[in-house]
């Protein structure tokens, strides 16, 4: 099937949804408007829905701090057909198939939570109910700009070009790529340049950690009324976090040494977190392709230690650590790019699928 689309920055007449809410099934960090719409807040948050027929609309606009643009990743029939462009003002995105069968769409924020809101209108067409499938594993992949997908997409708008977020795809990012590959349902929980202790040019003294912001939908304040209604309870939580704790910044900003104690510590205390959040979770904490040599040597000796101050808990499953394999970044700012992700998917989802059929 050939799925053509366009997307026009058409005024819509109305705000609501076209159909009844319960007819779109979302995943990740979402939220509501005062009328009920769909907010995709977090990076590769979605909303999924069937229609009949060869034609439908998706009516979305961009809630973006800045007045700027954002992304959707559109994926149709379970075949991505490209990433396009949400605007402030509200827009239409076309869908044209070849046929009049039953098709299926689900949308992703391709940029994270730092890039605004996206707000999904509603779909225009003969809407019918989804039939969700049962018995899918869960995985929660919690860390910075790698897992956010920044940097991956070089090819249309090449790197140095266009805005900072240009490049930016969630889809391609190597959580959802590993989540699609092992057929199960994923929620990231992502933040550019944010660390377990310290962020990537910040001491913690401006601006929020992950263990400040994790338990907040939008990933961005502590303000209490924005809570994260957790309740995906993941089989698997990967947490991805140290390669902003060990950065050494802009390199005009005064930078401390890596504090190795007080990176474990604040590791120790988010994994609380999170279990208080998803109890029967099995937690992997994962390495970075991007962190080499010595440092990478610090970074799994700090890990092992996580691992160890859990070595005697009766009430959860043993903390795992996975090692990536030294992977060189093609992305933008020294990111992975697509292909990059692919790899970090290929050495990452065996040992996932061998804790899944556990």
């Amino acid at each position: 099937m050939l799925c053509l689309l366009l997307i026009s920055a058409i005024a819509l007449s109305a705000g609501k949804p076209s159909q009844k809410t319960d007819l779109y099934i979302t995943q990740g960090r979402t939220d509501k408007t005062a009328n009920n719409e769909i907010i995709l807040a977090g990076p590769g948050s979605s909303v999924t829905f069937s229609f009949k027929g060869s034609k439908c609309t998706l009516n979305l606009k961009s809630l973006n701090n800045y007045n700027q643009y954002d992304y959707v990743a559109v994926e149709v029939d379970g075949k991505y057909t490209g990433k396009q462009k949400v605007s402030p003002n509200t827009g239409s995105i076309f869908i044209n198939e070849q046929d009049n069968g039953t098709h299926k769409v689900t949308i992703y924020k391709a940029t994270e939570a730092g890039n605004g809101s996206i707000v999904f209108l509603g779909a225009d067409g003969d809407i019918v109910k989804t039939k969700k499938e049962k018995g899918k594993k869960k995985i929660e992949f919690i860390g910075d700009s790698i897992t956010c997908g920044m940097g991956a997409e070089t090819e249309e708008i090449p790197c140095g070009t266009g805005e900072w977020f240009d490049q930016h795809n969630a889809y391609f990012a190597y959580g959802p790529v590993t989540a699609r590959a092992l057929n199960a349902d994923f929620v990231l929980s992502s933040v550019s340049g944010i660390g377990i202790y310290r962020n990537w040019n910040d001491e913690h003294q401006k601006e929020k950690i992950m263990p400040d912001v994790y338990e907040n939908i939008y990933l961005n304040n502590s303000d209490r009324t924005m809570v994260y209604q957790f309740g995906f309870n993941p089989d698997i939580t990967c947490i991805a976090l140290g390669t902003n704790d060990f950065s050494e910044g802009d390199g005009k900003k005064e930078r401390l040494p890596f504090n190795e104690d007080k990176y474990v510590a604040s590791y120790v205390n988010f994994i609380k977190t999170v279990y208080s959040h998803a109890p029967n979770t099995q937690i992997v904490l994962l390495t970075s392709p991007m962190v080499k040599d010595k440092k990478a040597e610090i970074f799994l000796r700090c890990l092992k230690r996580v691992q160890a101050e859990y070595k005697d808990d009766k009430k959860h499953k043993p903390v795992q650590i996975f090692e990536f394999d030294d992977v060189t970044p093609h992305g933008c700012g020294y990111h992975p790019d697509v292909k990059d992700h692919q790899e970090m998917s290929n050495q990452l989802t065996p040992f996932l699928k061998s804790l899944l059929n556990e």
